[in-house]
């Protein structure tokens, strides 16, 4: 029997020696070690970056993108787009919980992972629909749970779609509320996307009045969106892949460049313009998964600019319960989430 893993390295099949998230393949046998949990899957909800891509390549026909996903997942194991890289976060119930596992819900309880499907052993037996607008994907089948894998059980008060989409970006606003602080003036690159809009109005609380918020869409129809929330001072139509586009039109009609930059899109090639806008020794939070580390750190370099640049972890301590309650507590969020989602 092979040795148990808190990681889950006991599952890696290709290549040894890395842990889940990093391999090729991972066993998905959906029999269960003692540190591990067995879900029944109801919902993926396939990260943006990810669900994207799929969408384009199909040109959006939903048959294609049933036989990509359950492509991916025969061959990976889970979930783990080998064009982004990137996975998601399902929705299911407890089948089955071994009896090392740290903690011991209760069979039948509706569960949420807060960790990626990109290392989550998966095996999907039929797809039954897919949501083009919420990257949500209903599925009959199951998933493995590691011990070190962390979960939130969905609130009886919220309906289960909203809270999966909430939690699906959770990470973002509460890195939000750590990040900006009173009289900042904040850029957030995506605000009118699922994670933008909860970053813009996290960010609006945390500068108070005496700060500034900045939104930079890259459709009109994103504008009048965003206007009729009325939580941004300035809101810049530009395409985030032209870093000087942003760059222009962002100081047209800011005062000062910004002390965060908050990047959210889901395309490839944002990293300088979210660089170029923020002033030295300010921050640029890359929350999105299509972000190049290797195009952040030479481009920045490249123009003499002295940010921190912060990878967009989708862990921070409380982020499930806080952005839960900022979705649950904010009226205007909350209609907007169940307008999407239910």
């Amino acid at each position: 029997m092979k040795t148990l893993c808190r990681y889950g390295t006991n599952r890696v099949i290709h290549p040894q020696g890395v842990l889940p998230q990093a391999a090729s393949k991972i066993d998905n046998t959906m029999t269960i070690y003692d540190n591990e949990l067995l879900i029944k899957v109801d919902t993926l909800n396939i990260d943006s970056a990810s669900f994207t891509q799929i969408k384009q390549a199909c040109n959006a026909n939903i048959s294609q993108m049933k036989t990509m996903i359950l492509k991916i997942v025969n061959d990976r194991g889970k979930m783990q787009n080998p064009v982004t890289g990137s996975g998601g976060m399902l929705l299911g119930y407890v089948k089955e919980v071994g009896k090392k596992f740290p903690s011991q819900p209760q069979l039948n309880t509706k569960i949420a992972t807060l960790v990626s499907l990109s290392l989550t052993p998966l095996h999907i037996e039929e797809i039954i629909d897919i949501n083009l607008e919420t990257d949500q994907v209903k599925i009959k089948g199951e998933a493995i749970l590691f011990e070190s894998g962390i979960y939130t059980e969905i609130p009886t008060i919220m309906n289960e779609r909203v809270a999966l989409a909430a939690l699906d970006v959770a990470g973002a606003p509460a890195q939000v509320a750590k990040l900006v602080n009173q009289g900042d003036t904040v850029v957030i690159i995506g605000a009118a996307g699922k994670s933008g809009i909860l970053c813009a109005y996290q960010a609006r609380k945390s500068v108070g009045d005496t700060g500034c918020v900045i939104a930079v869409v890259n459709e009109p129809s994103q504008i009048t969106f965003l206007e009729n929330h009325d939580i941004c001072d300035h809101i810049v139509l530009a395409d985030a892949t032209n870093a000087m586009e942003v760059y222009d039109k962002v100081t047209n009609v800011a005062s000062t460049l910004a002390d965060v930059t908050i990047n959210v899109v889901n395309v490839d090639n944002t990293e300088m313009g979210s660089i170029l806008i923020t002033k030295d020794d300010g921050t640029v939070y890359f929350f999105s998964m299509a972000t190049s580390f290797t195009k952040a750190a030479l481009g920045a370099e490249g123009v003499k600019k002295d940010v921190k640049m912060l990878i967009g972890n989708g862990y921070t301590k409380n982020h499930a319960n806080f952005t839960l309650d900022l979705v649950q507590n904010t009226p205007r969020i909350k209609q907007l989430f169940e307008e999407k989602y239910i």
